[in-house]
């Protein structure tokens, strides 16, 4: 096991996970993600797309918290305080993004069997990406990685 490595399984073992950051290159969005929540605390991990790597990074590390808490966090739950005055929303990541995304989960858990979460948030005015009055940059820069909302 290398040092970055090492520092990973530091990280879940004293704090209930670790975050990767992956910068954006181009027209690629920059995302971030857990890695170890599942094993700590038998809740989803978490992933999210499109936010500059502090705030990502808040978002991540209060989910951690909320799930190392005991909190609900389920498919399709509204979450207050993770941006703001913006709710996000919680939906379950589609496994064949997980070799896309989720590389470093996929080495924890020696394969694709875990559950993550995309945080989904909605532009300034409150217009989710699924949404027809979505731009098609904003739709972009936060891809969905699970099946839009019914509702």
């Amino acid at each position: 096991m290398d040092s970055t490595e090492q520092k990973a399984i530091s990280d879940i073992e004293h704090y209930g996970c670790h975050v990767i950051h992956v910068i954006g290159e181009g027209d690629l969005p920059p995302f971030s993600y857990s890695v170890g929540i599942w094993k700590s605390s038998r809740k989803p991990e978490l992933l999210v797309v499109g936010l500059k790597q502090e705030i990502a990074h808040f978002v991540v590390n209060e989910y951690n918290r909320r799930a190392r808490s005991g909190d609900t966090l389920k498919e399709g739950q509204i979450l207050s305080g993770f941006l703001g005055g913006f709710d996000c929303v919680l939906h379950e990541i589609d496994r064949k993004f997980y070799l896309e995304y989720l590389g470093w989960d996929r080495w924890l858990y020696k394969g694709d069997e875990f559950p993550t979460f995309q945080l989904i948030w909605p532009n300034t005015a409150g217009i989710w990406p699924w949404q027809p009055e979505a731009t098609d940059w904003f739709r972009k820069w936060q891809p969905m990685l699970a099946p839009p909302p019914t509702n």
